[in-house]
């Protein structure tokens, strides 16, 4: 049971960790809406709060056409060719745009409609949704994997811990089966019979809680640092001891009710009461 409790501890640091990279993923993933260049800003900025009034957006960010130029003047201030283009041209051929990120991966096909209806015909130039699809879908079934994943394994561990308890508790009722035939004969209350089992099982439960999360602590000290390699945002180490409280809850809960299903299930089967 200690095992199953601390494979089932992981699972719960392992979907904290899941969500905090799908969120990061989220965070980096967006859509550009480009617009014609003889779009005026006011136009622009129209369509921004429109697009922010949508439950689907998450965000709306404006970058005018000054700004599109100098951020693509930074990014290659080491090219002369785009350089010397650049002057040539004598004016900035690139257009405004919206970055947009929805609240869910797949609320970007809602936000496309939006934008390809009749109205923004005209002003739009350019949406890159197209680009960003493949992404963006990959995303959405990664989230919903993990997530039935998730479920899953929870289930199978717990099929798992109810037949380890349950074989340890026949274990003890079969090496004191001629005690229990002693309090039978003496007229005991099924109740009487049955309560040290339950017990049992309720303090295996108990027990292996505590010891799961003591396992886990030498975990976590050392997964620590290769976690904020991976995703520098997220601090694992810190949100085991600031939610300390919450998951030895967590594992005292799961670890009572599979001991004490489990010894139910043995009592009643073996004991045939």
């Amino acid at each position: 049971m200690t095992l199953v409790l601390f494979v089932f501890l992981n699972l719960i640091i392992f979907n904290v960790l899941a969500d905090s990279a799908l969120a990061i993923l989220r965070d980096k993933i967006d859509i550009s809406v480009y617009f014609q260049t003889n779009v005026s800003e006011d136009d622009i900025l129209k369509v921004q709060r429109s697009l922010a009034s949508l439950s689907e957006v998450k965000d709306v960010e404006y970058i005018s056409r000054d700004l599109a130029l100098q951020s693509f003047k930074d990014r290659h201030k080491e090219d002369q060719t785009i350089n010397q283009a650049l002057e040539v041209l004598g004016e900035n051929p690139l257009s405004a745009s919206l970055n947009i990120k929805a609240k869910d991966p797949r609320d970007y096909p809602v936000i496309v409609s939006y934008l390809n209806n009749e109205n923004l015909n005209n002003l739009v130039d350019q949406v890159t949704y197209s680009q960003n699809q493949l992404i963006i879908n990959r995303l959405a079934n990664i989230a919903e994997t993990a997530g039935k994943g998730g479920v899953a394994l929870t289930v199978i561990l717990s099929v798992i811990a109810v037949f380890v308890t349950l074989n340890t508790i026949i274990l003890t009722i079969y090496s004191t089966r001629d005690e229990i035939g002693v309090m039978r004969l003496v007229g005991a209350a099924n109740k009487f019979i049955s309560g040290p089992y339950i017990i049992q099982g309720v303090l295996y439960g108990i027990l292996a809680a505590f010891l799961s999360m003591l396992l886990m602590v030498p975990l976590i000290s050392v997964a620590a640092p290769y976690v904020k390699v991976l995703m520098p945002e997220v601090n694992i180490n810190g949100y085991f001891y600031s939610n300390l409280l919450k998951l030895t809850g967590y594992q005292l809960g799961f670890g009572v009710v599979l001991g004490t299903v489990s010894s139910i299930i043995a009592v009643r089967r073996y004991l045939k009461i």
